[in-house]
């Protein structure tokens, strides 16, 4: 199964064999063929290959909780995931094999020499759109934990764009598109690309359905496990929500939970979180300013959720929140 010799792309460049600077134009021209789509039941993301005989390098939240998935080129062909061939959660990062040869491959280059002010080109299929180019540079670069650092860039992110590969100047993936924070302008994130290389480096192959039931019997565990923080709020928080009002945030917060608790227990955790955070939005919109309570609350629960990088933890962030409200109102009728 593993090919011999150093897998594609792995080597970095010498000072003396290291490419000339090019133009984004001529970036986005050679690197497109080998920039996928990621298509699963309930969403899309982006990829990139590796090495010429079907490794895909994008997202792990892409593909968790997914029974299948496929691979789209820009030359429409279609090609089902066969094997998971390493994965790491805490990075993000998923390796997919698709049964293929010959395919274009992209460089990866050595993001331990990205630097502050570093241009910076992210190619992605934001909503489905193929090959939307961004360009930036490199603002930061952030050690989040131990063992995990990030790379902040001014590129824009969109959905449908994670997974997709960061360039350099040089045309070398030095980073993948992993998140965006809708706390501030312009702060979106990448993950070095030295994380590839490690996943490459040190295959561990399972098929993809081994692997489906093995995420969903891990994500129902941890549903099980997880310990709730419900907020109490007080009732005065209901001060100037009529009971129209009233029977509006019970009604969406309802309806939500019945569509977002089912798609969470089946492993699509990020479908589950959008449900709940658009019914947030959606009361946001449709409450009046003198029923701001409830809008607070909810509004509370979306900072939170949106600081997590995990969809697991940002739906619970947000059903956290569904439900101290749906408390509230309880308790406001008996």
């Amino acid at each position: 199964m593993q090919a011999e010799g150093p897998p594609s792309g792995l080597t970095a460049h010498s000072a003396s064999a290291r490419p000339q600077p090019q133009t984004p134009a001529d970036i986005t021209a050679r690197s497109t063929p080998a920039i996928v789509t990621v298509r699963t039941e309930d969403g899309l993301g982006t990829g990139f290959v590796v090495r010429k005989d079907g490794w895909i390098a994008t997202n792990f939240h892409v593909v968790r909780g997914a029974t299948a998935v496929t691979v789209v080129f820009s030359d429409h062909r279609e090609f089902p995931v066969v094997e998971i061939m390493n994965a790491n959660r805490v990075h993000d990062l998923v390796i997919l094999r698709i049964d293929a040869k010959d395919l274009p491959v992209l460089p990866i280059g050595d993001s331990d020499r990205v630097r502050p002010g570093d241009s910076v080109l992210a190619i992605g299929h934001p909503l489905g759109l193929e090959d939307t180019v961004s360009n930036g540079l490199i603002s930061a670069v952030r050690e989040v934990r131990e063992g995990l650092s990030v790379l902040q860039i001014s590129a824009p992110i969109a959905p449908g764009s994670s997974g997709g590969p960061l360039f350099n100047d040089r045309g070398e993936v030095i980073g993948v598109a992993t998140a965006v924070s809708t706390q501030g302008q312009n702060l979106n994130f990448g993950l070095p690309s030295k994380y590839v290389t490690d996943l490459l480096e040190h295959p561990r192959p399972i098929s993809m359905e081994l692997f489906s039931a093995a995420m969903l019997a891990m994500q129902r565990a941890q549903s099980q496990e997880r310990k709730r923080d419900i907020p109490r709020h007080a009732l005065t928080m209901l001060n100037g929500c009529t009971d129209a009002h009233k029977g509006l945030i019970f009604k969406t917060l309802k309806d939500a939970i019945e569509i977002g608790a089912p798609l969470y227990n089946q492993g699509k955790l990020a479908a589950c979180y959008h449900i709940y955070e658009g019914a947030a939005a959606d009361l946001s919109q449709r409450l009046p300013r003198s029923c701001n309570g409830p809008k607070r609350a909810l509004a509370d629960g979306q900072r939170r959720a949106a600081k997590l990088s995990d969809a697991g933890d940002q739906a619970w962030a947000m059903r956290d929140s569904i439900d101290g409200v749906l408390e509230l109102l309880d308790r406001s009728v008996r």
